[in-house]
């Protein structure tokens, strides 16, 4: 098995490969639930992400906290956001559920500190809001679209580096996200080698099947050939 720096592992997925290949490889691995929802894309198109989970757990609140109020959380405006939002690592993705669509859960001043902690990106399963200073950032950020709503009277984060479920897919803290155009993916950390080894590999294959085919070779042939397609 090929032994990669993690920033070489960062680099192939940001520049070599891309989701529906990586995504093929986790099928014939048995690993058939990676790709989260379709609904969640990138904030600007191109955007490429690639970096190791930081989950955060969500929940709706429906008033600031009452005298009667027993939780630990009830009085703390945003609940845990602030310190998991400072909890970041450099080169980590905030990826966040558990709230309703009703208000965003990430913004532009959370950008701005994760792009100072050096964070890879966020990938949020809800909406954001203060597009124009994201995109002025350059954080590669995904979401299910953009809502101004805020979410200090709606929701707080109430755990951190904890497993959450977007869609069914359960994420770890330390898996890695990985995302385009196409999709977000979940590899988990025991097998991110070999999926990156297997993926550059089908990548050369594919190509050598693209030469074929423009020479004249016929799908059935190419496939019973090369065994790709």
């Amino acid at each position: 098995m090929t032994i990669r720096t993690e920033a070489e592992t960062i680099r192939i997925l940001k520049q070599d490969l891309f989701t529906a290949v990586v995504g093929d490889i986790l099928d014939v691995l048995g690993y058939r639930k990676q790709f989260l929802p379709a609904g969640l894309a990138p904030l600007e198109l191109g955007t490429r992400i690639a970096g190791r989970a930081m989950p955060v757990l969500e929940a709706d609140v429906f008033s600031m906290g009452l005298d009667t109020s027993a939780g630990p959380l009830a009085h703390k405006p945003f609940g845990l956001m602030l310190e998991a939002l400072d909890d970041l690592k450099e080169g980590e993705i905030y990826i966040a559920t558990g709230a309703s669509l009703n208000y965003a859960i990430w913004g532009g001043l959370m950008s701005t500190r994760a792009t100072h902690l050096k964070a890879a990106g966020a990938v949020l399963d809800g909406y954001v809001r203060d597009v124009g200073e994201i995109q002025a950032l350059g954080f590669p950020t995904f979401c299910r679209g953009v809502y101004a709503q805020d979410q200090g009277p709606r929701g707080k984060v109430i755990d951190y580096r904890t497993t959450i479920e977007i869609g069914g897919i359960t994420i770890n803290p330390g898996d890695l996200v990985y995302g385009d155009d196409e999709g977000v993916l979940i590899i988990p950390a025991a097998i991110v080698d070999e999926v990156v080894t297997k993926a550059l590999e089908k990548v050369s294959t594919e190509n050598q099947v693209a030469e074929a085919i423009k020479n004249g070779m016929s799908a059935t042939e190419a496939f019973r050939t090369f065994g790709v397609m």
